[in-house]
């Protein structure tokens, strides 16, 4: 495995990997590796011939009050796990090497960016969206892995791929789980014990609206109503929103007639945790 500093030797050796008849697989990340990103690697090993893996903690995504300076960072631990998954190439560049002096240019993706995360979190998907488009014109991966749990920022690349002819395949990997329910995030290391009890609310709702759509409920404002009921048992939590909406356009679904997305976010003191499933009618 081969850890790369630079844009140019990025570039390099993943048109190497390409001139030599590999189909190329693209991992990014922020670091703070755990089950849920290396389900995502073992889903490029087996759809790729070589894996790259990025590891960057994006600072254009991270709002002025939010955790950019604590967000957990260990390379060495995650180059270790990324070897022993069979990954070829690391690249973890610093800000200068992505970001150089005098940058100006940002990859906007209207109105889905203003939605769900984008509502609570404005610019988040403008730095989101700028920095994966980076990635993909730097590795050139003919497929790039994401995650479920990040259910509207895969929405928004996807668009963003659709509206720009970026040749790249967008393959989204089910969220993967604590044996009590909780969705595995870099984030949750924040959580002290009690407040690792209390996001099993954000598991608990979703699956409330997962029991009544069951039921046939189909009413989203019942669905979203018997969600926050849930939330109040709970009061560490705040919750910042529970919707219901088209996976695609992240529009919200008045009542349920195709396949839709249920998404929450809230606090826990000062991390934010967020969660989703797929209503399938």
């Amino acid at each position: 495995m081969k850890l790369i500093r630079t844009i140019d030797e990025m570039r390099r050796l993943c048109r190497a990997a390409h001139a030599g008849g590999a189909r190329l697989g693209l991992v990014p990340t922020m670091g703070a590796l755990h089950e849920g990103h290396l389900s995502l690697v073992r889903a490029a090993r087996a759809r790729s011939e070589v894996v790259a893996t990025t590891i960057f903690v994006n600072p254009t995504q991270f709002g002025p009050s939010e955790d950019l300076a604590q967000y957990p960072r260990n390379l060495e631990n995650d180059c270790a796990l990324l070897e022993r998954e069979g990954v070829a190439f690391v690249f973890a560049p610093s800000v200068e090497e992505m970001y150089p002096g005098g940058a100006a240019t940002w990859i906007v993706v209207e109105g889905l960016s203003d939605r769900l995360c984008g509502r609570s979190r404005p610019g988040h998907f403008r730095g989101v969206t700028t920095v994966v488009s980076k990635l993909f014109h730097i590795v050139e991966p003919d497929v790039a892995f994401f995650g479920q749990k990040d259910a509207a920022q895969v929405a928004i690349i996807r668009r963003m791929v659709r509206d720009l002819n970026i040749p790249v395949a967008i393959e989204v990997c089910p969220i993967v789980r604590e044996p009590d329910g909780l969705a595995l995030s870099s984030r949750n290391a924040y959580l002290s014990p009690e407040e690792r009890k209390s996001a099993l609310s954000l598991y608990r709702s979703l699956n409330r609206v997962r029991q009544l759509f069951a039921n046939d409920e189909r009413d989203s404002a019942k669905l979203i109503a018997a969600a926050k009921q849930e939330f109040a048992k709970e009061p560490a939590l705040r919750l910042d929103y529970f919707e219901i909406v088209d996976p695609d356009s992240l529009e919200p679904a008045l009542a349920i007639t195709k396949r839709s997305l249920a998404a929450v976010a809230a606090f826990l003191g000062k991390t934010r945790l967020i969660d989703n499933i797929l209503l399938e009618p």
